[in-house]
């Protein structure tokens, strides 16, 4: 069977993971990434020795990368014409002008999250909705916080059910090497319900979500508390049974050292992890407890990376690949090596 073929829209903090996460599928060819400057990460991309064709978003602008010696293979456009699916990790906005030329030359196209619903056909995740984005021309993904918070609400709500979710997130304020947020000394929080609550009751509207966020001056990822109302009462050994069983839950404990989100920094670094990026949300077993009937407990959202394995679970999904979302997600978690840790 010939590989699908996979370009990508935007080499920034996502592009470049969905580009290394792609070149890892061995049943996908990454045809090449598309960019408009010759920014930071462009340049180290030259520097590394062009491991991955770069096109132009910008033709007008081409001679502004090759006057650095960066070579380029051509133009957005023709990028699009050679390959079966576009994964568009533009800013907000772009990727709904991009979205015009996909259509016009008859490809699928993938949008992050933060573009509007309506640039879409289906609102995506790997694991609660995998069989909606079978065939489907553009799939959106949720946001990181999104994607994590459903991977752990979806875990549960596949054993026992549930009903509701009451969630805290406190996100961090910008990634790291951002400087458009300014520097801070304070906590904000928005307005209620967050978005990340009213998105996952459009992936999963049977759970009635409710959320608020504080935003943080810290880089290295966001932590999120969750309230849960199951339908069937679990112990919290019943709850840490089902969360260990999935692949992209990473169970950790503040007796192992993991205090919180910079301490998993550090641990993705140790493990030589590309960026220090980690693909699966971690859950601490001894931060997890009952309120009454309810469970509460934490996990941290690598936000750069958390995205990028439902990214190709959605080009599995939209090309057919895989019919079943487990068949999907665990050939996406094979190549990327996901839950390898797991086994002893």
């Amino acid at each position: 069977m010939a590989r699908i073929r996979v370009g990508i829209a935007g080499y920034g903090v996502i592009g470049q993971r969905l580009a290394d996460g792609v070149a890892l599928q061995e049943d996908m060819e990454l045809v090449g990434v598309a960019d408009v400057a010759p920014t930071l990460s462009v340049r180290a991309l030259k520097e590394k020795g062009m491991p991955y064709a770069l096109y132009t978003a910008m033709p007008e602008k081409r001679g502004d990368l090759e006057s650095l010696g960066i070579p380029v293979s051509g133009t957005l456009e023709d990028l699009v014409q050679k390959c079966d699916v576009m994964l568009d990790a533009t800013s907000a906005g772009v990727g709904a002008r991009n979205k015009e030329l996909y259509a016009k030359h008859g490809k699928k196209g993938i949008f992050q999250g933060g573009e509007k619903d309506s640039v879409a056909d289906v609102f995506f995740h790997g694991y609660a909705n995998y069989e909606k984005g079978l065939g489907a021309q553009f799939l959106k993904l949720t946001s990181c916080n999104t994607t994590g918070l459903i991977r752990a609400v979806d875990c549960i709500d596949r054993k026992v059910g549930v009903e509701k979710a009451a969630i805290t997130i406190i996100r961090r304020v910008a990634d790291p090497g951002d400087y458009h947020r300014g520097l801070t000394n304070a906590l904000q929080i928005d307005h209620a319900p967050s978005h990340q609550a009213l998105d996952l009751m459009t992936i999963m509207p049977h759970v009635d979500a409710t959320g608020i966020l504080v935003h943080t001056p810290v880089t290295h990822g966001h932590i999120i508390t969750i309230v849960m109302s199951t339908k069937t009462e679990i112990s919290v050994e019943n709850a840490l049974e089902f969360f260990g069983e999935h692949p992209r839950i990473r169970l950790v404990s503040i007796a192992e050292g993991f205090l919180g989100n910079a301490s998993l920094f550090r641990y993705a670094r140790d493990l030589g992890n590309p960026r220090g990026d980690m693909y699966e949300i971690a859950l601490w077993t001894d931060a997890i407890v009952k309120s009454g009937k309810d469970l509460m407990f934490a996990i941290n959202i690598p936000q750069e990376a958390v995205v990028i394995p439902e990214n190709i679970d959605a080009v599995r999904a939209c090309t057919g690949m895989q019919k079943d979302r487990i068949a999907g997600t665990d050939k996406t978690n094979e190549y990327l090596g996901i839950g390898k840790w797991k086994v002893r």
